[in-house]
């Protein structure tokens, strides 16, 4: 069995704490340790260090293999540009088969919180048995709904086929919020996690029906890993690559695929809402996490700063986040959370490349 850990990402619904230099995976968010970190030592139980394979990029793999010593160099995966996650996860499927041809891949995003690890680890190990029994399968891990959330996308469940194992009918993007209280009240959806397991080869077979061109260029890239090529060859054949997600280029067509139901307190950390929600709150409702902070009449706000010397004062907000850095401040209605990576999208737009 094998992790391939997804951290590419710079997290623009986080900024401006995270920026493509200190992606949201290579900040400690939820405890003293980062994301990655996390990550790694949330299936370190079942999936031993050396198995671990991390897929990231140029601006990041340096200050990875600083993070994360237990993981060996060579299972970082660098991707020359990128192209969303069916191509990386294509590049670490080729990986794994150059070693190891009936590898079992883990697929895990860097930056997600689990309250529960030995819930977690439970569902991992069962989908894992699952994919043993029927080698061709395609499973996933949905998350029981908690609220009609509009941040995340669903799976639609089908009929039990297996203890804790359901067919799926189909996947469906963010919804509104009128959407979604449809699905959570339907009782047949779960939220995507993007958490994956299969057989690499299966996953291959698949990105070959579904995705034929993304298939023989990977096809190119393992025959240059097994044959030492140089680096400039995968360089130009990655950046030649389809950029397309793995739902939308293969989960959403393929016709074997399952679906288990996680309930261990998963959450994608991917707003400050969710941060938010996650950590402990004074008498005010408010969480507060900077060195020097006086209030009047606010409540329910994330308060946090960089800085051991600026006095941060807020009078009268109520649902507020209020997130100061060394270069920038960012304050916003917490419910609009998910807008932060409109102001990212600006911030490319009026080239102030220095704050990505």
């Amino acid at each position: 069995m094998y992790a391939l850990i997804m951290a590419g990402g710079a997290g623009s619904r986080f900024w401006p704490k995270s920026r493509m230099k200190t992606p949201k995976h290579l900040l400690s968010i939820v405890n003293e340790k980062t994301m990655l970190e996390n990550t790694i030592n949330r299936v370190e139980s079942i999936i031993e260090p050396q198995n671990c394979y991390i897929v990231t990029n140029k601006e990041q793999k340096e200050k990875i293999l600083k993070n994360v010593k237990a993981v060996n160099s060579e299972n970082i995966l660098e991707e020359p540009v990128a192209r969303n996650t069916a191509a990386a996860i294509g590049y670490g499927a080729v990986k794994l088969l150059t070693r190891d041809k009936d590898a079992v891949m883990v697929v895990l995003p860097a930056d997600h919180y689990i309250k529960n690890v030995q819930k977690f680890i439970r569902t991992i190990n069962k989908a894992v048995e699952y994919c043993k029994k029927d080698p061709e399968s395609l499973v996933t891990i949905g998350i029981e709904p908690t609220h009609p959330e509009t941040g995340y996308g669903y799976i639609q469940t089908g009929k039990e086929i297996s203890k804790g194992v359901r067919e799926v009918k189909s996947f469906a993007e963010k919804p509104n919020f009128d959407t979604a209280v449809r699905f959570v009240n339907s009782g047949e959806f779960l939220w995507n996690s993007g958490i994956f397991i299969w057989r690499a080869d299966t996953i291959m077979e698949n990105i070959k029906k579904y995705i034929p061109d993304l298939y023989d260029s990977l096809t190119e890239i393992k025959k240059i890993l097994q044959s030492g090529k140089s680096q400039n060859s995968l360089d130009r054949i990655y950046s030649e690559m389809r950029s397309i997600s793995i739902d939308y280029g293969v989960m959403e067509s393929a016709l074997n695929v399952k679906v288990l139901s996680g309930d261990f307190g998963w959450s994608d950390v991917g707003s400050w809402l969710e941060i938010y929600k996650l950590k402990e709150k004074d008498d005010k409702r408010n969480v507060v996490e900077c060195e020097r902070f006086i209030s009047i009449d606010t409540e329910g706000c994330l308060i946090s700063s960089d800085s051991k010397d600026k006095l941060i004062a807020c009078i009268g907000l109520r649902d507020f986040s209020v997130i100061d850095t060394k270069d920038s401040l960012l304050i916003t209605p917490l419910s609009r959370s998910q807008d932060v990576k409109d102001i990212v999208e600006k911030l490319k737009i009026v080239k102030h490349n220095d704050l990505l």
